[in-house]
């Protein structure tokens, strides 16, 4: 029982970060790099900064357990989450080019695998002695081949959309379809995001111990990947505004009410997928399958959402039926993904 719910407080958090891309919509008169980083604010920094206070025990501090913290593997977290930025980045960009379904569904596939396995051989690099290696069990790969399979089948849907449909139509769903170059964008978003788990791996002991309930103890963690993260993002998105003199964004005051809180939205939504995250894998075993496959479940369901959303956003508007069911057949794939652990 304790890992269903477990996987229902992981799939509120899929739920909520699939849907973050909406209220971006209904931003205003802003550039793509000016409501990037203004929601990333808070994506990335205020609502991590909450969560991981979440983590401090009466008469402790986060500064000084930052401080007090083996400074290779505070700095190795830092590290991942400047690299996991750069999948942000791209994150985005694979949108832009293929839309909320089928850009999530390729990123975060791969980024699920990536992120799943990269992490105990990374730790297992520099740190031998703790036997990384041991998490990687045949039910946590078989998790990973599973949504793989799931991915791979959402893509061939997207690959069947782009082929069916005139460039006026794919216009229509997504305003700069391109399935080439969003293809060749998502699977470096994916491999870069994969980095997020691999922070996460190596600053799970940077907490209280048992001092801090365990459904929180991966939260001071979760902030420092994404401070990594948004020093990336911060200084890619300051750069396009002086290269595209879009620094008269921030002074449309008429705008600002409308798009600070579709930000905050953003932001918030976006953030509970690690949140949610962190309080769903309390209720399974340390260390064991579902544990180690947690990150990779996220993404799944993260997958499964997005692509709920992109059939309501009309993004896949003018496809034929076998694409729809092709589809259909890889939403089912990612789902099974999630309880394949169990029933190896």
């Amino acid at each position: 029982m304790s890992i269903i719910i477990g996987l229902l407080i992981i799939a509120i958090g899929a739920f909520c970060q699939s849907s973050s891309y909406v209220p971006i919509n209904r931003i205003k008169s802003w550039s793509w790099e000016s409501y990037w980083i203004v929601q990333g604010v808070f994506a990335w920094l205020v609502f991590p900064l909450l969560g991981a206070m979440l983590a401090v025990p009466a008469g402790e501090s986060l500064f000084g357990l930052f401080a007090s913290a083996p400074s290779f593997n505070l700095w190795m977290t830092i590290l991942f989450g400047v690299l996991w930025g750069v999948g942000g980045l791209t994150f985005g960009l694979s949108m832009r080019y293929l839309g909320v379904a089928l850009g999530q569904s390729i990123a975060l596939g791969t980024c699920a695998a990536l992120g799943t396995i990269m992490g105990p051989v990374l730790l297992n690099i520099f740190f031998p002695e703790l036997n990384a290696l041991e998490s990687l069990t045949f039910a946590v790969i078989m998790g990973v081949v599973v949504t793989l399979i799931g991915i791979a089948i959402i893509g061939v849907a997207g690959s069947m959309k782009s082929a069916s449909l005139s460039e006026e139509e794919k216009k229509a769903a997504v305003k700069d379809f391109n399935f080439p170059k969003g293809l060749t964008i998502a699977l470096l978003a994916g491999f870069m995001s994969g980095c997020f788990n691999v922070g996460l791996t190596f600053g799970k002991d940077i907490n209280f111990g048992e001092l801090t309930e365990p459904m929180y103890r991966t939260l001071p963690a979760t902030l420092l990947v994404t401070l990594g993260g948004f020093l990336t993002n911060a200084i890619y998105c300051f750069w396009q505004n002086q290269k595209n003199k879009t620094w008269g964004d921030y002074k449309k005051s008429s705008v600002w009410g409308n798009n600070l809180f579709f930000c905050i939205l953003a932001g918030a939504l976006w953030y509970s997928q690690f949140f949610g995250l962190s309080l769903g894998r309390s209720f399974f075993e340390a260390g064991g399958t579902m544990d180690t496959l947690a990150f990779c479940i996220l993404m799944a369901l993260n997958v499964t959402f997005s692509n709920v959303w992109g059939i309501i956003l009309k993004e896949w508007k003018g496809c034929s039926r076998k694409t729809i069911t092709v589809l259909i057949c890889g939403i089912i794939v990612l789902i099974i993904s999630t309880f394949v652990p169990q029933l190896i």
